[in-house]
């Protein structure tokens, strides 16, 4: 179960009757007996992603339909990792760095750096993750595993590159719905606990893979492309409401 081939830079991740939550290219929730991360060469322009990627596959003799991330960074940097019942594939480019200051200013709003608004984000800075657990869960325990290999993700990025994740991360996790029965995914748990050691581990070595010599951007300002959110919300106190003023 979850177990990898590669071939001509698609890493098909193979799960047979996995049910699946997806973010991007046809997200949501799904049944399917694998997912793909795939590789997309200088230049990509095409919009018609679904077709695409179905006809990547096929290419290679991958026919069965699945969850497919897309990105620049080629499949030789793509590492795994293994806990218990958990396992994570990652690949990591950082060409498009999404920085979250802390500190915001409600008269300014996310500032594109070295880039124009209209301008699609870099494929080559995507962080892609797959991960998987043997457990069966309910869609809102992977919904929960969802969130979890999400923060774990930004967790790592944030303390080795000084950014939780660029403008075009997707993350697809997985359960196998034949395995024992785990309620929650969270990260106290077992699973979640595990699937955060995986996404660390394995983020952790696809960053190293990706810049060997750690020359990685550290923020926008100095990446090809990138955001920095400066803006600022409203904040306001729920307890403060009053129902009888709802019409």
């Amino acid at each position: 179960m979850f177990e990898p081939t590669v071939r001509e830079d698609i890493l098909r991740v193979a799960a047979p009757g996995a049910r699946w939550l997806q973010t991007g290219l046809q997200g949501g929730f799904r049944d399917a007996d694998a997912a793909y991360n795939v590789t997309v060469p200088d230049g990509f322009d095409r919009t018609d992603l679904e077709d695409y990627a179905a006809e990547r596959r096929a290419r290679v003799g991958f026919h069965g339909p699945g969850p497919t991330l897309l990105t620049g960074v080629d499949q030789t940097h793509a590492r795994g990792a293994r806990d218990g019942p958990v396992v994570a594939y990652a690949t990591v480019g950082l060409s498009n760095p999404a920085a979250l200051p802390v500190r915001a200013n409600r008269r300014e709003s996310t500032q594109n750096s070295n880039a124009g608004e209209s301008d699609p984000p870099s494929m080559d800075g995507t962080v892609n993750l797959l991960l998987g657990t043997t457990r069966a869960l309910a869609d809102g325990a992977l919904a929960e595993l969802l969130a979890t290999a999400v923060e774990a993700k930004a967790a790592t990025l944030l303390a080795l590159t000084g950014v939780p994740g660029t403008t075009s991360d997707a993350v697809a996790v997985a359960c196998d719905p034949t395995g024992d029965t785990a309620p929650f995914a969270g990260s106290a748990t077992p699973i979640g606990s595990a699937a955060r050691a995986c996404v660390r581990e394995s983020v952790r070595a696809a960053l190293r893979s990706r810049y060997p010599d750690g020359d990685y951007p550290s923020g926008p300002d100095n990446a090809d492309h990138g955001v920095r959110t400066t803006r600022a919300a409203d904040v306001f106190d729920p307890t403060a409401h009053d129902p009888s003023t709802t019409s």
